[in-house]
């Protein structure tokens, strides 16, 4: 899981010569191909005793360019950085708790806590490594957030918000998926701070429903991908909310849909357009709420395809050019006669593996269009469409 830092590393990765040994690492390629020569450079520039803390510190800055804000100046570990949650992310969850007092008790190297100290009343953050903690204040500095040496489970503050993101993978980098397994164990921290207001970050894969404490779960996605969930206990929840989808994108603006609003979504037949929702609203299960707020049907009650005759602005679409009864034959038929050479296939509700299917069609073209698979009823059917957004 990446090269252990010690304190020692951290001290020396925070010093002017270790901020200039990073400069200079920077400018190496830091590729597979490089990794021989990049090595000899920093030894020779730096020394044996840091070079492997500096090599691995470039490359984490470079890894966590696109979802870390000034990610270039940060330090990492890379088990930290597989688990900070992207700038936006953290930005969003960190909204919702402005002008507050809140206190991060899992806070590793900061990521979180960055997003929440400049909006919260006060920011605290605590953590039981002390090397993450030593990056938290070189990432934190100017931030006015206060650090200290602490366990999750041993509360150190009064009448905050606490916020924990619980780490969700072993030593072997493996991913726990049961709640006791989580560290801290997910119960026991809705145990410790049982009647304080609490926020837990967690995989977007859980079974909400084992944490009865939650008030309301509200699903993330950032430019089409689910990237996590968050629970809100009673006192931070949204009223009448229980589950959220909302998706934040870097082109547009974001939005957002709740089950407190209306779901009677026809099943109708298939119209001009096919809508595969945003991943955050088939995971909280508001396809239906979806649908209703856009005028759209479902193509079958138990898939989370919609259909309708006008799409939903600013998001990716697909205009239905034919459709029937699935089989390769068939679709590999339609496909000559368009002259697909390429194609995109989407599968849900049947037992295809897009991957395997694609050398199959042995396609032949120029064009390029989407093929999606699933099933009306218990009839399998191909759809071949035009993506587009609107």
């Amino acid at each position: 899981m990446g090269y252990p830092f010690t304190l020692e590393d951290v001290g020396f990765l925070r010093s002017a010569a270790g901020a200039d040994a990073l400069s200079a690492a920077d400018g190496r390629p830091l590729s597979e191909a490089s990794r021989l020569s990049d090595v000899d450079f920093v030894r020779r520039a730096v020394g044996p005793r840091f070079a492997a803390a500096v090599l691995e510190t470039a490359v984490l800055r470079r890894r966590a360019a696109s979802k870390v804000d000034g990610a270039a100046g940060w330090l990492f570990t890379d088990a930290a950085l597989q688990q900070a949650s992207a700038s936006p992310v953290a930005a969003h969850r960190a909204s919702r708790l402005a002008g507050r007092d809140v206190h991060d008790v899992t806070c590793s190297i900061g990521a979180d806590l960055a997003a929440v100290a400049p909006v919260a009343r006060r920011a605290i953050g605590s953590d039981l490594d002390p090397v993450r903690l030593a990056m938290a204040g070189h990432n934190l500095r100017g931030s006015g957030a206060l650090l200290a040496v602490a366990d999750a489970l041993h509360p150190v503050s009064r009448d905050t918000v606490v916020f924990a993101d619980p780490a969700r993978r072993d030593d072997a980098g493996k991913r726990r998926w049961r709640l006791a397994d989580f560290e801290p164990p997910l119960n026991a921290l809705a145990s410790v701070y049982s009647g304080r207001p609490l926020v837990v970050k967690c995989a977007p894969g859980m079974d909400f429903v084992l944490a009865p404490w939650a008030s309301e779960v509200e699903l993330v996605s950032l430019d089409g991908d689910v990237r996590e969930a968050t629970m809100w206990s009673a006192a931070l929840a949204t009223p009448g909310v229980r589950r959220r989808a909302t998706v934040l994108s870097t082109q547009a603006p974001q939005w957002t849909v709740t089950d407190a609003e209306p779901d009677d979504c026809p099943v109708r037949p298939p119209g001009q357009w096919l809508v595969n929702p945003d991943g955050a609203v088939v995971r909280a299960g508001l396809v239906r709420q979806y649908g209703t707020g856009h005028g759209l049907g479902l193509l079958d009650a138990r898939i989370a395809y919609l259909t309708g005759d006008t799409p939903p602005a600013g998001v990716r679409s697909f205009r239905i050019l034919e459709h029937g009864h699935y089989s390769e034959k068939e679709l590999r038929a339609a496909l000559r006669r368009r002259g697909v050479g390429s194609v995109e296939i989407l599968v849900r509700g049947l037992d295809v593996d897009p991957n395997a299917l694609r050398p199959r069609l042995r396609l032949r073209g120029d064009e390029s269009l989407t093929v999606v698979l699933t099933r009306i009823g218990h009839t399998p059917t191909a759809f071949v469409c035009q993506p587009e957004r609107h």
